[in-house]
């Protein structure tokens, strides 16, 4: 071998060379096999050519580097650091010219063969992921360079193996001229990140192989052929078939969908391997302007996906692919869009298993180039057509046996040109079964479906009613949400606005929320780190924080809210009165999976459960079903039934009574609580008492009910803005939270008119304004009492010129110490207005500390809503009318300042907020902000609420 050191082939437009053709994968054969995961020797360079190719010698004495596993990224694993962007390239763009500044990582792996390892036939080194460039060697011959991340390539070495002492060496660059071609929204992670597998290809041994699995609706059955390289028998003994290769057959099946993912066990035999099948009967077409599978309409309820684990980056493994898998289908997600890159090949294992549609997206994003108006776009350049068709050929030829893959996707915002209509007429030649999906196809020139990103509710509107305009073609189509729902911080909100759309209008075929989890690197100083956190040049911050999950894959509250937005059962009170009107949403299975129960249950307490027969009704059937009888007896106070749809046994995804739906049907209204203002402020010693409750006869201020201290409580307006009500820079939409703090919202001062005591109230009339501006509010408590307990009415009235809604309107008071929480409301998550969908009316409990949620940058959060009573700090509160309920141990102030969860220590203090109103939560931070109708809007109001002390 040559000690020079060659660095051309880094930034060469080609996809690599020496590599072997592109073929199916399979997850399990008899041929034998050997993983090289492990412990590798590691040596880190700052440049590309900082070495010379002397370490892939045969002898080369490595013990002086360091070790680390791969598969793995080296920045997270204490080599270098990570960068996160959104789109802009962290390197001057100049393609396809890379920095001399190039992390360049050294691997070696010593290996021997298996004692067993077969003596004929062949052997394939597959690489399934490696960023962004390698170059490879076996025993000292090198065997060749590629690209294209999160692809598998695979090498012929069956005759360099030796039995024992063999080294494999691999050069691994963080920039490459592919890195042009892979500017997804994620961390660029350098390093081998999947699996490293030799495998023994025995002699007629199967090489490519292509299941057709076809089925016929209208006559429920369906058509299979395998065409393989090599010739071979088919066998499915479930069916009763044993036929070659190449050979249909037709016999009757049940088919596979994602919500009854029924695989058939079969066998791909050749001369010399057996290949396990799993195969799913399906058809997915285009027609009446809707994509269907199986002659049946379907609506995505999906998520887009980046892989992710907090400590490895992208190198995960199966038990956590199939947590995810477990939690989109506990959360009644049916459909993934793998952004923006095939997944690992495991995780399509387990959406055929489990039940998930998946539109499988090429490697491929420039979006980078937007900021010179695309100039240069590789995709619009003949010489990189090659190294995209080399992306689109190993996914659809890896993926292509996968039943859940139902549409391919060309890439992810890389603009539009040749290259893209190069992809997409490939893959048409190659499969014409599946449906072609880009978003950036705006005139749906080379695709099958009409997809955007974050159009607002209104846009959305008009396009399910077919007054979008564009070209003829493109109103044919049928209209999908590739990304929407932007999930970063608190929210998002409007989830069930657009699902409302989404079953309304036939074209809309429903949406995947962007996106799954959080990318947060876990870090000991920070809890968990985002963009700027490594002293990155250039970075987004916590953009890279916009996930249904928190990094360690606890669900949020944006998640919970999900599952109930897109419930498969509707069970609601539209009906006649003593009825459940339960409507099946699922797109192919019946109800016959699911046990009924109801409950009776009043002021949040249940009397009365039991089972509730419902009919097995069929996809989109409805019946209005009798609920029992009132039981006899029961108490007086605000009632409703509970109902609830749960798995009737165990499924592969979850088990016996995992609820899958719920509803929630009035009996009978709440009582509003009252008191009689039959006491009369007494004033002396500088103090003025009411009842229970003393205050500062100067000020008016509450000192507390009781022998409970009570400080600060007066009006506040004022929320720690979420990201979304920040909003992102590149939207002409008011962005209220900036607008907020312009106008001061966040400094308010409030200025005493009046203590007025006499006959039985106390009258306190304030001013809040932030300083330089002329708008404020008025404000007026008027306290009452009984004697026992304690009534607050707050009257508020705008004066100048409101242009914006407030964040929030109520009080905050602190109390000197508070743990448990008991309330009677919405539960028994955080909930805003356009966030409530999950919010069950109930009785709770919990700690102040478990009250808040763990968004990776701080912010407003944990809101309980439609609160009656709360209890917490030997304080009862009750709301005229129902109010939202925060409680924390630092002031919104603190909150506000943090920029991560450590920033937020304790006080001793446990600040309550009751608000009468809060300002929706949108998803603005990457899409529209709330709905008008969730504004909370600067006009008159008035609400009220009562403290007493508890008994005991």
């Amino acid at each position: 071998m040559s000690l020079r050191t060659t660095t051309e082939y880094v930034e060469d437009v080609s996809p690599g060379s020496g590599a072997l053709p592109p073929r199916a994968r399979y997850a399990s054969s008899d041929a034998l096999s050997l993983s090289l995961n492990g412990s590798w020797r590691f040596r880190l360079s700052d440049t590309a050519d900082a070495e010379d190719d002397s370490f892939a010698a045969t002898g080369y004495d490595a013990g002086g580097w360091a070790e680390l596993p791969v598969p793995g990224h080296w920045v997270l694993q204490g080599h270098g650091s990570p960068v996160y962007t959104n789109h802009r390239y962290p390197f001057p763009v100049d393609p396809p010219r890379v920095p001399t500044e190039n992390p360049t990582g050294d691997h070696l792996r010593a290996f021997d063969l298996p004692g067993d390892w077969p003596a004929d036939g062949g052997a394939v080194l597959r690489f399934d992921g490696v960023e962004s460039c390698a170059r490879v060697w076996l025993n000292g011959t090198e065997l060749g360079e590629f690209k294209g991340s999160r692809l598998p390539h695979e090498f012929a070495v069956g005759h360099l193996l030796r039995p024992r002492g063999n080294v494999l060496a691999v050069r691994v660059h963080q920039w490459s001229a592919g890195s042009y071609l892979e500017d997804q929204d994620q961390w660029w992670l350098p390093g081998i990140f999947r699996d490293v597998t030799l495998l023994h290809r025995p002699p007629g041994s199967v090489l490519d192989f292509f299941v057709h699995a076809s089925y016929d609706h209208t006559t429920g059955e369906g058509t299979l052929r395998v065409d393989s390289d090599v010739d071979g028998r088919v066998t499915v003994p479930d069916l009763g078939v044993d036929i070659a290769t190449g050979e249909p057959v037709t016999v009757p099946v049940r088919p596979w969908s994602a919500e009854t993912p029924r695989l058939y066990d079969g066998v791909l035999a050749t001369a010399g391997e057996r290949v396990r099948l799993r195969i799913g009967f399906r058809t997915v077409d285009l027609a009446d302007g809707l994509i269907k599978v199986n002659g049946r309409a379907v609506l995505f309820k999906g998520v887009n996906r980046h892989e992710w684990h907090p400590e490895r980056g992208r190198a995960l493994d199966v038990d956590t692919m199939r947590e995810d898998v477990l939690l989109m289908k506990r959360h009644n997600i049916n459909a993934v869009r793998t952004s923006h890159y095939p997944p690992h090949p495991a995780f399509l294992d387990l959406c055929d298993e489990l039940g998930l549609w998946v539109i499988d997206e090429c490697d491929l994003e420039t979006h980078g180039f937007t900021e010179q108006d695309w100039r240069d776009n590789p995709v619009d350049d003949d010489r990189w057509t090659p190294a995209l068709l080399d992306r689109a050929a190993r996914m659809v030829e890896r993926d292509k046996n996968h039943p859940s893959v139902v549409l391919w996707s060309l890439g992810n915002e890389a603009g539009t040109g040749r290259g893209l209509t190069a992809m997409a007429d490939w893959i048409r030649g190659r499969d014409p079964s599946r449906l072609l999906h880009y978003e950036g196809d705006r005139g749906c020139r080379d695709t099958d479906v009409y997809a955007r990103m974050y159009a607002g509710h209104a846009e959305v509107d008009r396009i399910g009613r077919g007054l979008d305009g564009g070209p003829r073609r493109r109103r044919e189509l049928p209209f999908i949400l590739c990304e929407y729902a932007h999930a970063m911080g608190n929210g998002p909100g409007g989830l069930a606005d657009y699902q409302w759309l989404f079953e309304f209008h036939n074209r809309l075929q429903g949406g995947f929320v962007w996106e799954w989890i959080d990318h947060g690197i876990a870090h000991p100083e920070l809890g968990y780190a985002y963009g700027g956190d490594f002293g990155e040049e250039l970075h987004d911050g916590n953009f890279v924080c916009d996930g249904l999950l928190f990094p360690d894959r606890r669900p949020s509250p944006g998640l919970i809210e999900y599952k109930k937005v897109i419930e498969p059962v509707a069970l609601t009170g539209d009906g006649t009165p003593g009825t459940v009107r339960v409507t099946n949403k699922y797109d192919f299975a019946d109800l016959s999976a699911l046990a009924f129960t109801c409950s009776y249950e009043v002021e949040g307490e249940p009397v009365a459960s039991g089972a509730l027969p419902v009919p097995a009704l069929a996809p989109g059937e409805w019946a209005d079903v009798a609920l029992p009888a009132v039981p006899a007896g029961a108490p007086a106070g605000e009632a409703h039934w509970t109902v609830r749809a749960r798995l009737a046994a165990d499924t592969p995804w979850a088990a016996r009574d995992h609820v899958v739906a719920w509803g929630q049907i009035p009996v009978a209204p709440r009582r509003v609580p009252y008191v009689a203002a039959t006491a009369r402020p007494v004033t002396g010693d500088g103090v003025i008492t009411l009842g229970p409750a003393v205050f500062d006869a100067r000020t008016g201020a509450l000192r507390g009910v009781g022998e409970v201290p009570v400080t600060g409580l007066r009006l506040d307006v004022w929320r720690a803005t979420t990201d979304n009500d920040d909003g992102a820079a590149w939207q002409d939409d008011p962005r209220h939270g900036l607008l907020w703090r312009e106008l001061g919202l966040h400094r308010m001062r409030h200025r005493l008119d009046a203590v007025e005591a006499g006959g039985h109230d106390l009258t306190v009339r304030t001013r809040v304004a932030p300083a330089a501006r002329e708008l404020g509010l008025s404000a007026v408590y008027r306290w009452t009492s009984d004697g026992d307990r304690l009534r607050l009415t707050v009257s508020t009235v705008p004066d100048g010129d409101w242009t914006v809604p407030l964040p929030r309107l109520g009080i905050r008071f602190g109390l000197p110490a508070a743990d448990r929480v008991r309330w009677y409301g919405g539960g028994p998550g955080e909930a805003y207005p356009d966030t409530r969908a999950a919010a069950l009316t109930g009785r709770w409990q919990s700690t102040v500390d478990e009250l808040q949620t763990p968004y990776v940058r701080p912010q407003e959060n944990g809101a309980r809503i439609d609160v009656r009573w709360a209890e917490l700090g030997g304080l009862r509160v009750e709301g005229d009318p129902v109010f939202h309920l925060t409680a924390r141990r630092w002031t919104t102030e603190r909150l506000d300042a943090a920029t991560h969860r450590t920033d937020l220590v304790p006080g001793d203090t446990v600040w309550v907020n009751l608000d009468h109103g809060q300002h929706g939560i949108g998803s603005q931070s990457c899409g529209p902000g709330p709905l008008p109708r969730y504004h909370l809007r600067a006009e008159p109001a008035q609400f009220s609420f009562v403290f007493s002390v508890p008994a005991g």
